[in-house]
Protein backbone atom coordinates (compact mmCIF):
# COMPACT_ATOMS: atom_id res chain seq x y z
CA UNK A 1 0.00 0.00 0.00
CA UNK A 2 1.42 3.80 -0.86
CA UNK A 3 2.28 5.90 1.91
CA UNK A 4 0.52 8.67 1.89
CA UNK A 5 0.69 12.53 3.35
CA UNK A 6 -1.94 15.14 4.05
CA UNK A 7 -1.07 18.42 4.36
CA UNK A 8 -2.92 21.66 5.43
CA UNK A 9 -1.94 25.52 5.76
CA UNK A 10 -3.92 26.96 9.26
CA UNK A 11 -4.37 30.90 10.37
CA UNK A 12 -7.25 30.58 13.07
CA UNK A 13 -8.92 27.89 12.02
CA UNK A 14 -9.56 26.21 15.13
CA UNK A 15 -14.01 26.56 14.32
CA UNK A 16 -12.98 23.64 11.36
CA UNK A 17 -9.68 21.99 11.56
CA UNK A 18 -10.59 19.05 13.82
CA UNK A 19 -13.18 17.71 11.34
CA UNK A 20 -10.70 18.47 8.50
CA UNK A 21 -7.69 16.60 10.53
CA UNK A 22 -10.06 13.55 11.89
CA UNK A 23 -11.22 13.28 8.31
CA UNK A 24 -7.13 12.12 7.26
CA UNK A 25 -6.49 10.77 10.87
CA UNK A 26 -5.98 7.42 8.73
CA UNK A 27 -2.99 9.10 7.07
CA UNK A 28 0.86 7.89 7.70
CA UNK A 29 1.89 11.38 8.00
CA UNK A 30 -0.74 14.72 8.68
CA UNK A 31 1.54 17.95 8.02
CA UNK A 32 0.26 21.33 9.40
CA UNK A 33 1.99 24.60 8.45
CA UNK A 34 0.30 27.51 10.18
CA UNK A 35 0.87 32.14 9.57
CA UNK A 36 1.01 32.00 13.65
CA UNK A 37 -2.71 31.29 14.78
CA UNK A 38 -3.66 33.09 18.19
CA UNK A 39 -6.87 30.62 18.85
CA UNK A 40 -6.36 26.83 19.62
CA UNK A 41 -5.12 26.40 15.88
CA UNK A 42 -2.04 24.46 17.11
CA UNK A 43 -3.37 22.77 19.97
CA UNK A 44 -6.16 20.62 17.76
CA UNK A 45 -3.04 19.78 14.98
CA UNK A 46 -0.99 18.61 18.06
CA UNK A 47 -4.27 16.01 19.35
CA UNK A 48 -4.39 14.63 15.79
CA UNK A 49 -0.06 13.99 15.88
CA UNK A 50 0.58 16.34 13.09
CA UNK A 51 3.71 17.26 12.26
CA UNK A 52 3.40 21.39 12.82
CA UNK A 53 5.57 24.40 11.36
CA UNK A 54 4.92 27.89 11.93
CA UNK A 55 5.92 30.26 8.84
CA UNK A 56 4.51 34.22 8.20
CA UNK A 57 1.92 33.96 5.60
CA UNK A 58 3.88 33.89 2.14
CA UNK A 59 1.22 34.43 -0.23
CA UNK A 60 -1.75 31.36 -1.18
CA UNK A 61 0.95 29.28 -3.71
CA UNK A 62 3.96 29.61 -1.95
CA UNK A 63 2.43 28.62 1.33
CA UNK A 64 1.53 25.39 0.17
CA UNK A 65 4.51 25.02 -1.90
CA UNK A 66 6.38 24.81 1.58
CA UNK A 67 3.71 22.84 3.12
CA UNK A 68 4.06 20.04 0.43
CA UNK A 69 7.87 20.39 0.81
CA UNK A 70 7.94 19.59 4.30
CA UNK A 71 5.33 16.18 3.24
CA UNK A 72 7.81 12.67 3.57
CA UNK A 73 5.71 10.89 1.33
CA UNK A 74 5.52 10.46 -2.58
CA UNK A 75 1.28 10.71 -2.11
CA UNK A 76 0.03 13.52 -0.73
CA UNK A 77 -3.40 14.95 -0.20
CA UNK A 78 -3.97 18.48 0.53
CA UNK A 79 -7.12 19.79 2.18
CA UNK A 80 -7.94 23.44 3.28
CA UNK A 81 -8.41 24.22 6.94
CA UNK A 82 -12.25 24.05 6.15
CA UNK A 83 -12.79 20.80 3.97
CA UNK A 84 -12.71 17.41 5.25
CA UNK A 85 -13.31 14.31 3.13
CA UNK A 86 -16.67 12.17 3.24
CA UNK A 87 -16.63 8.85 4.80
CA UNK A 88 -16.90 7.16 1.50
CA UNK A 89 -14.17 9.46 -0.20
CA UNK A 90 -11.74 8.58 2.67
CA UNK A 91 -12.41 4.83 1.79
CA UNK A 92 -12.15 5.57 -1.98
CA UNK A 93 -8.82 6.90 -1.54
CA UNK A 94 -7.41 4.29 0.70
CA UNK A 95 -8.60 1.56 -1.85
CA UNK A 96 -7.03 3.40 -4.37
CA UNK A 97 -3.55 3.72 -2.19
CA UNK A 98 -4.14 -0.47 -2.03
CA UNK A 99 -4.45 -1.05 -5.38
CA UNK A 100 -1.86 1.29 -6.66
CA UNK A 101 -2.45 4.28 -8.22
CA UNK A 102 -2.62 4.54 -12.25
CA UNK A 103 -2.43 8.31 -12.49
CA UNK A 104 0.17 10.94 -11.15
CA UNK A 105 -3.12 12.67 -9.45
CA UNK A 106 -6.87 13.01 -8.92
CA UNK A 107 -9.69 15.04 -9.11
CA UNK A 108 -11.95 15.19 -6.02
CA UNK A 109 -15.60 16.84 -6.26
CA UNK A 110 -16.22 18.95 -3.34
CA UNK A 111 -19.68 19.23 -2.56
CA UNK A 112 -20.03 23.04 -0.49
CA UNK A 113 -21.70 24.43 2.01
CA UNK A 114 -24.03 26.72 0.80
CA UNK A 115 -24.96 29.03 3.73
CA UNK A 116 -28.27 27.70 5.36
CA UNK A 117 -27.98 23.77 3.43
CA UNK A 118 -25.53 21.33 1.74
CA UNK A 119 -25.05 21.70 -1.86
CA UNK A 120 -27.12 18.94 -3.21
CA UNK A 121 -25.54 16.24 -4.90
CA UNK A 122 -27.97 16.50 -7.84
CA UNK A 123 -26.15 19.71 -8.73
CA UNK A 124 -22.53 19.21 -10.71
CA UNK A 125 -19.93 19.07 -8.09
CA UNK A 126 -16.36 20.81 -9.33
CA UNK A 127 -13.63 18.77 -9.38
CA UNK A 128 -10.14 19.81 -7.87
CA UNK A 129 -6.65 18.31 -7.89
CA UNK A 130 -5.92 17.16 -4.52
CA UNK A 131 -4.38 13.85 -4.35
CA UNK A 132 -1.55 13.66 -6.47
CA UNK A 133 2.05 11.90 -6.94
CA UNK A 134 4.48 15.16 -5.59
CA UNK A 135 7.42 13.88 -7.65
CA UNK A 136 5.85 14.82 -10.57
CA UNK A 137 3.71 18.00 -9.35
CA UNK A 138 4.20 22.15 -7.44
CA UNK A 139 1.51 24.36 -6.42
CA UNK A 140 1.11 27.57 -8.39
CA UNK A 141 2.11 30.84 -8.06
CA UNK A 142 -1.23 31.82 -8.12
CA UNK A 143 -2.01 35.35 -5.39
CA UNK A 144 -5.74 33.84 -5.37
CA UNK A 145 -7.08 30.18 -6.15
CA UNK A 146 -3.74 28.47 -6.26
CA UNK A 147 -3.94 25.20 -6.95
CA UNK A 148 -1.69 22.10 -7.85
CA UNK A 149 -0.39 21.41 -10.98
CA UNK A 150 0.48 17.71 -12.14
CA UNK A 151 2.78 16.45 -14.97
CA UNK A 152 0.89 13.42 -15.85
CA UNK A 153 -2.59 11.41 -16.79
CA UNK A 154 -5.29 12.85 -14.11
CA UNK A 155 -7.97 10.59 -13.27
CA UNK A 156 -11.08 11.76 -11.03
CA UNK A 157 -12.62 9.91 -7.95
CA UNK A 158 -16.09 9.49 -7.10
CA UNK A 159 -17.60 10.41 -3.34
CA UNK A 160 -17.26 14.21 -2.32
CA UNK A 161 -15.15 15.99 -0.12
CA UNK A 162 -17.03 18.74 1.84
CA UNK A 163 -16.24 22.36 1.97
CA UNK A 164 -17.56 24.67 4.88
CA UNK A 165 -16.01 28.17 3.99
CA UNK A 166 -19.43 29.74 3.18
CA UNK A 167 -21.48 29.52 6.33
CA UNK A 168 -23.74 32.68 5.62
CA UNK A 169 -23.95 35.69 2.59
CA UNK A 170 -21.89 37.82 4.91
CA UNK A 171 -18.82 35.16 4.36
CA UNK A 172 -19.22 34.54 1.11
CA UNK A 173 -19.44 38.48 0.04
CA UNK A 174 -16.32 39.24 2.34
CA UNK A 175 -14.83 36.44 0.43
CA UNK A 176 -16.06 37.88 -3.45
CA UNK A 177 -14.61 41.13 -2.07
CA UNK A 178 -11.05 40.13 -1.57
CA UNK A 179 -10.52 37.48 -4.03
CA UNK A 180 -11.91 40.24 -6.88
CA UNK A 181 -8.85 42.51 -5.67
CA UNK A 182 -6.36 39.34 -5.47
CA UNK A 183 -6.94 38.29 -9.18
CA UNK A 184 -6.64 42.06 -10.26
CA UNK A 185 -3.47 42.53 -8.37
CA UNK A 186 -2.79 39.30 -10.83
CA UNK A 187 -4.12 40.83 -13.71
CA UNK A 188 -2.49 44.18 -13.71
CA UNK A 189 0.69 42.59 -13.28
CA UNK A 190 0.51 40.31 -16.78
CA UNK A 191 -0.87 43.57 -18.14
CA UNK A 192 -4.42 42.21 -18.90
CA UNK A 193 -7.14 44.99 -19.99
CA UNK A 194 -11.03 45.16 -19.82
CA UNK A 195 -13.42 46.66 -21.90
CA UNK A 196 -16.70 48.30 -20.24
CA UNK A 197 -18.78 45.74 -22.06
CA UNK A 198 -17.64 42.68 -20.10
CA UNK A 199 -18.92 44.52 -17.17
CA UNK A 200 -22.50 44.45 -19.15
CA UNK A 201 -22.77 41.15 -20.43
CA UNK A 202 -20.62 38.75 -18.81
CA UNK A 203 -21.86 38.42 -15.48
CA UNK A 204 -25.59 37.22 -17.02
CA UNK A 205 -23.92 34.72 -18.56
CA UNK A 206 -22.02 33.79 -15.69
CA UNK A 207 -24.85 33.35 -13.73
CA UNK A 208 -26.18 31.27 -16.12
CA UNK A 209 -23.64 28.88 -16.66
CA UNK A 210 -23.87 28.48 -12.62
CA UNK A 211 -27.24 28.51 -12.12
CA UNK A 212 -28.47 26.52 -15.30
CA UNK A 213 -25.37 24.58 -16.29
CA UNK A 214 -24.06 23.80 -13.11
CA UNK A 215 -27.35 22.82 -11.73
CA UNK A 216 -27.75 25.40 -9.09
CA UNK A 217 -31.38 25.60 -9.08
CA UNK A 218 -31.45 21.63 -7.59
CA UNK A 219 -30.15 24.30 -4.17
CA UNK A 220 -33.38 26.44 -4.52
CA UNK A 221 -32.94 29.61 -3.17
CA UNK A 222 -29.55 29.04 -1.61
CA UNK A 223 -28.73 28.12 -5.00
CA UNK A 224 -29.74 31.16 -6.52
CA UNK A 225 -28.33 33.53 -4.39
CA UNK A 226 -25.09 31.53 -5.05
CA UNK A 227 -25.04 32.36 -8.45
CA UNK A 228 -26.04 36.03 -7.91
CA UNK A 229 -23.08 35.82 -5.81
CA UNK A 230 -21.18 34.65 -7.76
CA UNK A 231 -22.14 36.70 -11.24
CA UNK A 232 -21.36 39.55 -8.55
CA UNK A 233 -17.86 37.98 -8.00
CA UNK A 234 -17.46 38.02 -12.23
CA UNK A 235 -18.45 41.53 -12.05
CA UNK A 236 -16.06 42.59 -8.92
CA UNK A 237 -12.80 41.02 -10.81
CA UNK A 238 -13.43 43.49 -13.91
CA UNK A 239 -15.40 46.45 -12.33
CA UNK A 240 -11.92 46.51 -10.43
CA UNK A 241 -9.24 46.07 -13.16
CA UNK A 242 -11.75 48.90 -15.13
CA UNK A 243 -11.46 51.14 -12.51
CA UNK A 244 -7.75 50.99 -12.19
CA UNK A 245 -7.28 51.31 -15.73
CA UNK A 246 -9.30 54.91 -15.41
CA UNK A 247 -7.20 55.75 -12.29
CA UNK A 248 -4.30 55.68 -14.43
CA UNK A 249 -5.36 57.22 -17.48
CA UNK A 250 -7.51 60.33 -15.59
CA UNK A 251 -5.10 60.54 -12.57
CA UNK A 252 -7.17 62.90 -10.08
CA UNK A 253 -8.37 65.19 -13.05
CA UNK A 254 -12.05 64.27 -13.06
CA UNK A 255 -12.24 65.39 -9.24
CA UNK A 256 -12.44 68.58 -8.49
CA UNK A 257 -9.11 69.64 -6.03
CA UNK A 258 -10.92 69.55 -2.72
CA UNK A 259 -11.88 65.89 -3.11
CA UNK A 260 -10.68 63.67 -0.72
CA UNK A 261 -8.45 60.56 -2.57
CA UNK A 262 -8.63 56.87 -0.99
CA UNK A 263 -5.56 55.24 0.77
CA UNK A 264 -3.03 53.86 -1.80
CA UNK A 265 -2.99 50.97 0.18
CA UNK A 266 -6.98 50.19 -1.52
CA UNK A 267 -5.90 50.17 -4.45
CA UNK A 268 -4.75 46.65 -6.40
CA UNK A 269 -0.54 46.74 -6.64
Amino acid sequence: MKKISAFVTTFNNAHTLRICLDSVKWADEIVVLDSFSTDDTMQIAGEFGAVTFQHKFLGYGPQKQSALEKTSHRWVLLLDADEALSLQLQQEVQELLQRGPDCAGYELPRQEQMFWRMASSKSRLNGFLRLFDKSKAHISDMPIHAAPKVNGKIGRLKAPFYHFGEVDIHTKVDKVNHYSTGLVADKIAKGKKVSPWMLVFYPPLYFLRIFLFKRNYQNGWAGFIASATMAFYAFMKYAKLYEYQQQQKHGTSLLPDCAPQPEQKNRPK
